[in-house]
């Protein structure tokens, strides 16, 4: 597997891209279609900007609360695949201690940052620098690109989504969530778009996401 993880190159992935688009595999080069990803851009930046400033109170009080838990950093940044193949730090909430010491306290605020997909919500600056879309296939390393098989030319030519069918979809196998990625950049429309965030909404909102696991 390593071997063939240094043999992609995700520059060279999106260069690939740009030809097999034209015709028409797997993303429909239609006028209509490429005005709808001129939409989609403008809708993440200004819909990332709008829920940055409406949840501010929420990102403020989620950085606070894990200051106060170990007065360790507030983000953690992974170095993903993005747009065109190039990499970008992907924010997320530390979820853990950064002394990797038990603490209960700890325990309880990651579990439900994690669970609701709160951890995510700085990804927002991610979508707004365009490094990220609100929709996408799920961001993810370069190591893992060969998993993708031949449709990973297609994943660098989309941003990776804040969430998408990966994200809504429960119980799902590794192998499972790059076939929904794939039938995502098959099937992509501004419609679909909206069907996912909509379910997104209902999953943050769900009583059971906000509370703390226990055992029975």
């Amino acid at each position: 597997m390593a071997g063939k993880n240094q043999g992609i190159n995700p520059a060279d992935l999106w260069r690939r891209s740009t030809g097999v688009r034209k015709e028409g595999r797997p993303f429909n080069s239609s006028k209509s279609h490429t005005i709808s990803r001129i939409l989609k851009r403008a809708l993440d930046f200004v819909i990332a900007a709008s829920l940055l400033f409406l949840l501010s109170p929420l990102l403020l009080s989620g950085a606070v609360i894990i200051m106060l838990t170990d007065r360790g950093a507030v983000f953690k940044s992974h170095r993903l695949i993005g747009y065109r193949g190039k990499e970008f730090g992907c924010l997320k909430f530390r979820t853990t201690r950064s002394d990797a010491t038990p603490s209960l306290h700890a325990a309880i605020v990651g579990d439900i940052l994690t669970r609701s997909s709160l951890d995510k919500l700085p990804q927002l600056v991610n979508v707004l620098l365009g490094q990220m879309s609100l929709v996408g296939p799920r961001a993810i390393p370069k190591e893992e690109l060969p998993r993708y098989g031949e449709h990973a030319y297609a994943y660098v030519a989309v941003r990776p989504g804040l969430t998408g069918h990966w994200q809504i979809s429960e119980h799902v196998s590794y192998q499972n969530r790059v076939f929904l990625d794939v039938e995502y950049l098959r099937n992509w429309t501004l419609t679909l778009d909206f069907m996912i965030m909509a379910k997104t909404m209902a999953a943050l909102l769900s009583r059971h996401a906000l509370l703390p696991k226990t055992d029975l």
